[in-house]
């Protein structure tokens, strides 16, 4: 391949703005720039877990300094122990690593424990109170988290960078709301099902991130999933334009250079390093799959998505409970699981150099 000659990351990237899935900047720096970063619990354990060639971490100090500025901070986050703080002092600190090789945001996951938070109140206690506290109660966690260690971290760093991503339930998609009135960027994230795509621009997400494969299989090779995502892009996609909403998506959750090149033409495709390696090191012209085709299917009217419902909480969980035959519901709460168990990983980890 000639030094001129264009490659699939090349195509892919005026078709699609191209994410960077990973906290490695090796790979910001040989590929970028990218336009956002995402990551998540898995990524950010993966990226703390490498080790060089004696068997040592790589970011041994960066994970020592973390704690040690948690031990610090104790006295003013009094509702978080110092392996939680720890974390997201890492996960900071990785992302700020990469910000240099990003033209847009840095994207940081919130504690997916809190997916389904709520007050411990009686049953029949579902009062416009309990709603708001519930709000501000997610709101202090990212407010004493991500927002107030970057600017601890760095004063110099751009918070208005940061893009919060939280899991799209329906307390999820309420604290979106409550952080974008309050100038926060957010996607809500593991999206899978309309209903859920439809909450999130309706609470104003400046991101949805579409989950094409289930989370799993990047947990268990054996696994595969039979009812990829595609027609969810693209729907959810079809559904901003034509409602004139700035939600934007972000396909996520890809195993191949051919899904990826499906899907040219998403606003966002966010790109693990394996597959922007083989991106970019592969002849455009010589591609002879299909480009942009899931985005090249004629719909029927019959087809078109109804947005009603994602206002009153009762009809949303309802129709979301249903959604495939309530495949959506349990798609996204295995994703809440496996995020939660390396969200156990990263505060272990801590655990270890306390």
């Amino acid at each position: 391949m000639s030094a001129k000659s264009q490659t699939l990351l090349d195509l892919l990237r005026t078709l699609s703005a191209v994410d960077l899935d990973s906290l490695d900047v090796e790979v910001a720096k040989q590929l970028g720039p990218f336009v956002d970063c995402t990551s998540n619990q898995a990524i950010a354990h993966n990226e703390l877990s490498k080790t060089d060639a004696e068997g040592k971490l790589i970011n041994h100090q960066l994970i020592v300094d973390s704690i040690a500025y948690a031990k610090s901070k104790t006295t003013e986050f009094p509702n978080a122990d110092v392996r939680e703080i720890a974390v997201e002092a890492m996960t900071v600190k990785l992302a700020h690593r990469i910000a240099p090789y990003l033209t847009g945001y840095s994207h940081l996951q919130t504690n997916p424990k809190y997916s389904f938070d709520m007050q411990k109140t009686t049953a029949n206690a579902q009062s416009e109170f309990s709603q708001q506290a519930r709000m501000k109660h997610v709101q202090t966690l990212i407010e004493t988290g991500f927002v107030a260690i970057s600017k601890d971290l760095d004063p110099n760093f751009d918070v208005k960078k940061l893009c919060i991503k939280i899991p799209a339930t329906w307390e999820g998609a309420q604290a979106c709301r409550e952080l974008e009135n309050q100038g926060i960027t957010t996607l809500a994230t593991a999206i899978g099902s309309m209903p859920q795509a439809t909450l999130a621009s309706h609470v104003g997400c400046t991101y949805t991130g579409c989950y094409i494969n289930e989370l799993r299989v990047h947990f268990d090779e054996s696994y595969v999933d039979e009812n990829k995502a595609f027609h969810i892009c693209d729907l959810s996609q079809r559904f901003y334009k034509k409602h004139g909403q700035r939600t934007q998506v972000i396909v996520a959750s890809l195993i191949s250079i051919d899904e990826i090149m499906i899907l040219a033409g998403a606003d966002h495709i966010t790109v693990p390093p394996s597959l922007l390696h083989e991106l970019s090191t592969t002849p455009a012209d010589s591609w002879k799959g299909a480009v942009g085709s899931v985005f090249k299917t004629e719909y029927s009217e019959a087809q078109e998505v109804d947005g009603a419902g994602s206002e009153d909480e009762k009809t949303w969980r309802l129709a979301f409970s249903r959604d495939e035959g309530g495949k959506s519901e349990a798609r996204l709460n295995d994703a809440i699981k496996l995020f939660s168990q390396k969200q156990d990983a990263l505060e272990d980890l801590v655990r270890l150099h306390l």
